[in-house]
């Protein structure tokens, strides 16, 4: 295992290297998970990519540090890693609030980014009622009373489907995210809004849905590729919002087509 200590909260990464000149591409995961949501993906990528994964302050095995959050917060400790890494001129691919994440990094540090992935994400996602209704709950009843409904977002009915272990394995990251990491990142979603920034991004840019995603619906992606100049959209079958998880190789070839045009 791998950690640096980085604004004041220790971060677990991994990095997996590769041949020089390959690109390197960076994986930013959702609200509720760790990085391994990206294992599938990594396995079919690691050799022609260089790649950096990490669990966000709040997430995984990295420290929860002070709470509230602010989006500030997250794209610094990004920002902080790649620093500490030594690299340059990536290629950000982020999921839900690591897309906005990578959003954020982009906006503030143009020279780290050669690229954007931004999958099942937006400038702005939810709103402030929802999110401190969210917030109160898990504070005062804890993640569990609301994962079967943010499972139901994320994850096809196929997929969710009785005695697929998969699906409970991906209950169990969700409900045993710390309570304080989880709600601190649902206060750094309710208080950003990237839509000015997504219309200033000049880097070539691609944004993915799942077409069963009831977290970050694809019209609402949609929205955000067209805010984008020159943004490509795709869109993953049978996916809700995690398709690096229930269609990986579907989203392997979507990303391996477009970093082929960079």
């Amino acid at each position: 295992m791998q950690f640096a200590y980085l604004n004041d909260v220790a971060i677990h990464y991994q990095t997996i290297g590769a041949p020089a000149g390959k690109p390197i591409i960076v994986f930013a995961n959702a609200l509720g998970t760790d990085f391994r949501i990206w294992r599938d993906v990594i396995v079919r990528l690691a050799g022609d990519f260089a790649i950096v994964t990490y669990d966000k302050r709040g997430h995984g095995l990295s420290d929860a540090g002070e709470t509230p959050y602010s989006m500030d917060d997250h794209v610094s400790d990004l920002e902080a890693l790649l620093d500490h890494l030594q690299l340059r001129d990536v290629i950000i691919c982020g999921l839900s609030v690591g897309g906005v994440i990578a959003q954020g990094l982009y906006a503030r540090r143009k020279d780290l980014v050669r690229a954007l992935i931004l999958c099942d994400t937006a400038p702005k996602i939810g709103d402030e009622n929802g999110w401190n209704d969210r917030i109160r709950t898990v504070e005062e009843s804890g993640i569990a009373a609301l994962a079967d409904g943010i499972l139901e977002k994320w994850f096809t009915p196929a997929f969710r489907s009785t005695g697929n272990g998969e699906f409970a394995g991906y209950r169990n990251m969700l409900t045993r995210t710390p309570v304080a990491g989880y709600a601190g990142t649902c206060a750094a979603l309710r208080d950003v809004d990237y839509t000015r920034e997504a219309g200033l991004i000049g880097v070539p840019t691609l944004c993915v849905v799942g077409d069963k995603d009831g977290s970050t619906p694809p019209d609402l992606v949609l929205a955000m590729a067209k805010a984008i100049p020159g943004a490509n959209y795709e869109v993953i079958p049978e996916a809700g919002h995690l398709p690096c998880v229930e269609q990986p190789e579907t989203l392997v070839a979507v990303i391996r087509a477009f970093v082929a045009t960079l």
